[in-house]
């Protein structure tokens, strides 16, 4: 870098001759004075001859080593600080890349804890619906297996007494004195002895209300419908049909309860309006079409 600096300067000095001054003989005789420029141009005759002689060196080392002399350009103050401003903004740019770095790492862990968290509480979810499919497949079930079974068991008590009206009499005041169970096997007795009395669909209307009440709704649907084929014109069928489609709702079977509630208004038009009003919000409660 120094090497074409310093021959410039050796062309420039050796172009340049610097005018000495003829003097007259006359001048010559007077006592000489110092001249400034005189002791410049003595630096600069060292200084070229220094320069020469670096010259002179590195050219004779180029022809002992046998390697081509190369002159290289010089960088300039103004490129060294335009590289160092360069480097510097560099330096920044890193920085705030690091700092996006860091940022977008965050959010990153951020977001794999969520979905972990939001992955657990979804296979809970799962869990429990299974378990809760479980639990109404088994109640399903368990209802289908109560509605295929007889409405009167097998070992049925007899009635209290040989005599149909006795017998039916006795068996309602059970269920009005609140004695649910002996009503049930009372009226059940009622019906395996006397199915072909005219009280027989009723008393099945009175055994299905004491196996409503305990809520086995297979039983109960089975006796109601005995009670009200033929839709006897009674006082109490039209209630009959009401609880058979209420069971109906219970057993998981809202488009029988529709059925059923559909005839209720079609054969007994003129049904009491507590029956009425049931009715309705069992359509609701069956999701019956309007």
């Amino acid at each position: 870098m120094k090497l074409k600096a310093a021959l410039l300067a050796a062309v420039l000095a050796l172009t340049v001759v610097p005018a000495v001054p003829i003097l007259a003989p006359a001048a010559m005789a007077q006592t000489p004075m110092p001249d400034p420029l005189d002791d410049r141009s003595a630096k600069r005759l060292d200084k070229m001859e220094k320069v020469v002689r670096e010259l002179r060196a590195i050219v004779f080392q180029g022809r002992d080593t046998g390697k081509p002399v190369v002159v290289q350009a010089a960088e300039t103050d103004a490129q060294i600080a335009a590289m160092s401003d360069r480097m510097r903004d560099l330096e920044q740019t890193l920085t705030k890349l690091n700092g996006q770095n860091e940022g977008l790492t965050h959010d990153l862990d951020e977001a794999r804890r969520a979905n972990e968290a939001e992955k657990a509480r979804a296979d809970a979810l799962d869990q429990r619906l299974a378990a809760l499919e479980k639990r109404i497949a088994d109640q399903e079930a368990a209802a289908a297996a109560a509605a295929a079974a007889p409405p009167v068991a097998a070992a049925t008590p007899a009635p209290a007494s040989t005599d149909p009206a006795t017998a039916f009499k006795s068996a309602r005041q059970m269920l009005l004195d609140g004695d649910y169970a002996g009503a049930e096997q009372a009226f059940a007795g009622y019906v395996e002895a006397f199915p072909d009395s005219a009280k027989a669909p009723e008393a099945r209307y009175w055994l299905g209300e004491t196996q409503f009440v305990r809520e086995a709704y297979g039983d109960a649907a089975g006796n109601y419908l005995g009670a009200v084929r033929g839709w006897p014109q009674t006082s109490w069928a039209p209630d009959a049909v009401l609880k058979l489609s209420r069971s109906l709702v219970a057993l998981k079977k809202p488009a029988d309860a529709c059925k059923t509630l559909d005839e209720l208004a079609r054969r007994y038009p003129k049904a009491p309006a507590a029956v009425t009003a049931k009715a309705a919000s069992t359509r609701v409660q069956a999701k019956c079409a309007a």
